[in-house]
């Protein structure tokens, strides 16, 4: 991130900071940063931490400055120094010249004291909730089609058999539509690249309305397939533009739990809609209308990227874009490989393995807690409705426990490497240990309760894993690579679909234990190729 190469005085905008303070940035890149700043009289200035070391040029008027409680009075001609704060959480080491000028009378003071001071703005947090909530509505509409096939198989004749080719579908177009979709999201911005995904997603599910056969059923999932598929390398990437290193794995958090929260909501939402409705063609009508709403608040508030956003305060922008660096390392992932090169990496197939291991113990659920509860306890559609938010409810807290442990301990001083190893094995030991005692499950409450708890496991880990690509390469790679970690992952989701109605006919136990050994072997990628969790370099020539 850095200003042009020639920038002149006179076309620079001011920016208001304090009452009777402006500021002109003169220019800056990762490492250094020039600012002109223009106090009036009897302005005093805010009192902050500083994030950057800064050193400031006076050059007319006069005033007080304090820094760790020591006042002196300064005049023209005078400087100050201030060195970067210690506190782990600010710990961005960055070099900054301030230049501030008085253009008014010689009775000026000015003070400016060295104290925490809260941001202007969280405008990041608005970001990811509105991708949060783009997630919501993607889960509702995927998840439709299990909640309602009891009516559907009924009314058209269709098998478990043609449901499992129906998912299968849908899995193999989003497994295609997430390297599809990581790339065009590094071309065209993330902007334009959740329009794009979100329009076609929403049509497609209004189109199940007019599905007629498993033919039609299976166009029709493709297209939702491979739309919905945008979501996950888009959400990646934008956690990569709009956070610092120390929240990427909270904010990775906040969008995964929309998927749960999508999961809780789905159930009672479709249940609610069929019965006012009447017709599984008329919910699959209103539930597709849902995303065509969510590019009001989307195009309004996603202008540009932090770097330019002009609802970004001057603050959360330099807090934004002085916290790329990683803690352990003073560095900032800079490395943008082409996709050649970028599959020529360990780390690169690290992250592609833990995604393809990981993700199909996340879609059992998804794609087959309606028909375990239908098929193992003789659950109808309000049955289904009332057990299945359940596990949900422990993924969203998973997500939010996953992201805000990383965010505490990478603030306490751990490297980025141990958090996200810790993290992710944490979360696979949960998984493995839950997935294991489901096998002996004895009620349906017992059964989704520990279903719960797998879940929680699941996100805790999902969303450390899902930040690995920000912290080995440069954005402009971050969402090519979450996009070959999505196809693989789906790949994955697509043989356990094959495998599920073959190893369930007499009971669902081998599938839980199939899910215990991916849980190991996620953990295993991790800490097996991704030797150290840093800022990558290109390979030595």
């Amino acid at each position: 991130m850095q200003s042009p190469h020639f920038l002149f005085g006179d076309e620079l905008p001011y920016e208001d900071v304090d009452p009777g303070i402006k500021r002109q940035i003169l220019g800056h890149n990762d490492e250094l940063l020039l600012v002109k700043a223009v106090f009036e009289a009897d302005a005093v200035g805010a009192q902050h931490e500083h994030y950057h070391s800064q050193v400031t040029y006076i050059e007319s008027g006069v005033f007080d400055v304090t820094i760790d409680g020591v006042t002196k009075r300064q005049k023209a001609g005078d400087s100050y120094f201030i060195p970067p704060i210690s506190d782990m959480a600010l710990s961005v080491s960055r070099l900054g010249f301030c230049w501030i000028c008085f253009h008014q009378s010689e009775k000026i003071f000015s003070k400016i004291i060295k104290r925490e001071q809260p941001m202007k703005s969280n405008f990041r947090w608005v970001i990811v909730g509105l991708v949060a909530l783009a997630t919501v509505i993607n889960y509702i509409d995927r998840g439709a089609l299990g909640f309602l096939w009891p009516e559907i198989s009924n009314d058209l004749g269709l098998t478990k058999t043609d449901y499992a080719i129906i998912i299968n579908v849908f899995t193999f177009a989003y497994a295609f539509g997430q390297t599809l979709f990581g790339k065009i999201f590094d071309i065209i911005g993330t902007r334009l690249g959740f329009v794009l995904s979100i329009v076609v997603w929403s049509a497609a599910t209004m189109l199940h309305a007019f599905a007629n056969s498993l033919a039609s059923f299976a166009v029709f999932r493709g297209l939702l397939g491979l739309s919905e598929a945008g979501n996950w390398p888009g959400a990646t990437k934008a956690n990569a533009e709009w956070f610092p290193i120390n929240e990427r794995a909270l904010a990775q958090g906040i969008f995964n739990s929309g998927a749960a929260i999508g999961g809780i909501v789905s159930a009672p939402i479709i249940g609610i809609l069929f019965v006012f409705l009447g017709s599984w063609q008329a919910t699959f009508l209103a539930i597709g209308a849902l995303g065509f709403l969510w590019l009001v608040p989307w195009l309004i508030l996603y202008k540009s990227e932090p770097e330019s956003h002009p609802w970004l305060s001057a603050e959360e922008r330099e807090y934004i874009l002085t916290g790329q660096k990683n803690t352990e390392t003073k560095t900032e992932a800079s490395y943008a490989p082409g996709a050649v090169e970028m599959l020529k990496r360990r780390e690169s197939w690290g992250v592609i393995m833990a995604s393809f291991f990981i993700d199909p113990i996340w879609w059992l659920f998804v794609g087959w807690l309606p028909l375990y509860l239908s098929e193992t306890y003789g659950f109808g559609v309000v049955e289904i409705a009332q057990y299945a938010a359940i596990p949900y409810i422990g993924a969203m807290f998973g997500a939010w426990f996953g992201g805000l442990l990383a965010q505490n301990r990478i603030r306490s001083g751990w490297s980025v490497n141990k958090v996200r190893k810790f993290v992710i094995t944490l979360g696979g030991v949960i998984m493995l240990v839950s997935l294991l005692m489901t096998i002996k499950a004895a009620t349906p409450l017992i059964a989704v309760l520990l279903m719960a708890a797998i879940l929680f496991g699941f996100q805790t880990s999902v969303g450390n894993i899902q930040t690995l690509p920000s912290d080995f390469y440069d954005g402009k790679s971050v969402g090519t690579l979450a996009g070959y970690a999505g196809t693989a992952a789906k790949l994955a989701v697509v043989g356990l679909n094959f495998l599920i109605p073959v190893i369930t006919v007499n009971s669902y136990a081998p599938a839980f234990a199939i899910g215990a050994a991916l849980a190991i072997l996620s953990v295993l990628s991790v800490w097996v190729l991704c030797t150290r969790i840093e800022p990558l370099s290109p390979p030595a020539q």
